[in-house]
């Protein structure tokens, strides 16, 4: 499974976090000293925006690394799914503080413009900046590697961000190379520039790790490859209602119903499912699963199931059906079955039921649906002739 190629110990991810963030701290302490040189030599307002970048980026390595030892600490009482979302929360606190130097980099941008200061750039400042770019694009690729590694959001958002600090260096550069061979001062809109950029990164950076947070959707590849993975087991005939949370890397939860023969014995049934439970814990994921027994070789009952299916389905393609139930009566029948609904669906429940009730009883009035919505985020539903 995705999740399981990379799969890691708590111990070891966390002390190659903490790894990432001391390496972190060191590189733009030393980058945020000589570009703070080179930006007072030269009077270069960009030059010292940049540095002060590399500042902000320093503290985002400090707390980097400490989030990733809180977050290696076990479950307890008071937080029973563990603590590995403090690296969430450590992210939403830089990328606020990355906003706010944005924000305090633009206005001293501005007042360069205004007061048309001017800048002087010498081969000493060119060869800082250069190699400046050169140590953020290493210190980059290290934290995609590990990021990858250890799957973290932080660390793709930190080699995001250092990717980030390569252009606008090289902004810096670029604008150094104009102002040197033209003579025209534009070091307060180069200033302005790179701090437009730490303020767009600052903010996407608050999306990145509020979303987890508030709890997105996962995957879709990985929701589809659990899916398969249930539907691959002898005696399942069906799956739905699949919901998958994340607590962090390694700490994901998942529920779903798993339909099995009524035919079959209860023991057996629930034997498989413990094993499928299991399994699942081995690679990561703590499922819990709720038997549904379901008839499949009733021809009546399989006929009654597809129309019902085809008449969601017409209605629109994102509905489908599980649960489906027959109760026959001498003069009216049951059909009881749950509705898949995407959130975004404009009907109302309501409306919803009564449609489709309108179209059962177009097969037969002798046919009274027994409907429950089941509203939320994008759900895998399936059956064996489906998978």
């Amino acid at each position: 499974m995705t999740q399981d190629k990379n799969k890691i110990s708590v111990e070891e991810r966390a002390r190659l976090g903490t790894l990432s963030g001391i390496a972190g701290i060191i590189v733009n302490l030393l980058l945020f000293g000589i570009k703070l040189i080179a930006g007072l030599l030269s009077g270069s307002v960009a030059i010292i925006a940049d540095a002060t970048n590399n500042l902000s980026d320093a503290g985002t390595s400090i707390i980097t690394a400490i989030s990733f030892k809180l977050a290696e600490k076990r479950a307890d009482r008071e937080h029973p799914f563990g603590h590995a979302r403090i690296e969430y929360i450590a992210g939403l606190i830089v990328s606020f503080i990355i906003v706010l130097l944005g924000v305090e980099l633009f206005k001293s941008s501005i007042k360069t413009i205004v007061k048309h200061k001017e800048s002087t750039y010498t081969a000493l400042i060119f060869i800082i900046l250069i190699t400046s770019v050169i140590i953020k694009l290493l210190l980059a690729l290290f934290y995609k590697n590990i990021g990858k590694k250890i799957n973290s959001v932080s660390l793709e958002a930190a080699a995001t961000d250092s990717l980030s600090d390569v252009l606008s260096t090289g902004v810096v550069i670029v604008g150094a190379i104009i102002s040197k061979l033209t003579g025209y001062q534009i070091d307060g809109w180069l200033g302005a520039a790179v701090a437009l950029f730490i303020l767009i990164s600052g903010i996407k950076l608050i999306k990145e790790t509020t979303d987890p947070l508030l709890g997105a959707e996962p995957d879709p590849e990985y929701v589809k490859e659990i899916a398969d993975e249930i539907m691959s087991y002898e005696g399942v005939l069906g799956m739905h209602d699949l919901v998958i949370h994340s607590y962090g890397s390694g700490r994901t939860y998942a529920s779903v119903h798993i339909e099995v023969s009524e035919n079959k014995p209860i023991l057996e049934s629930h034997e498989l499912i413990d094993n499928i439970e299991n399994d699942f814990v081995k690679k990561g994921v703590q499922l819990v699963a709720h038997l549904d027994p379901v008839n499949y070789d009733d021809p009546k009952v399989n006929y009654l199931r597809m129309k019902v299916t085809e008449i969601v389905r017409n209605i629109n393609l994102e509905l489908d059906i599980h649960d489906f139930r027959v109760v026959l009566g001498k003069e009216q029948s049951n059909l009881i079955f749950d509705v898949d609904v995407p959130v975004e669906y404009e009907k109302t429940d309501a409306e919803l039921v009564k449609l489709v009730t309108e179209e059962i009883h177009k097969i037969s009035k002798e046919y009274n649906p027994v409907i429950t919505i089941d509203r939320g985020y994008e759900r895998i539903s399936k059956i064996k002739n489906e998978a």
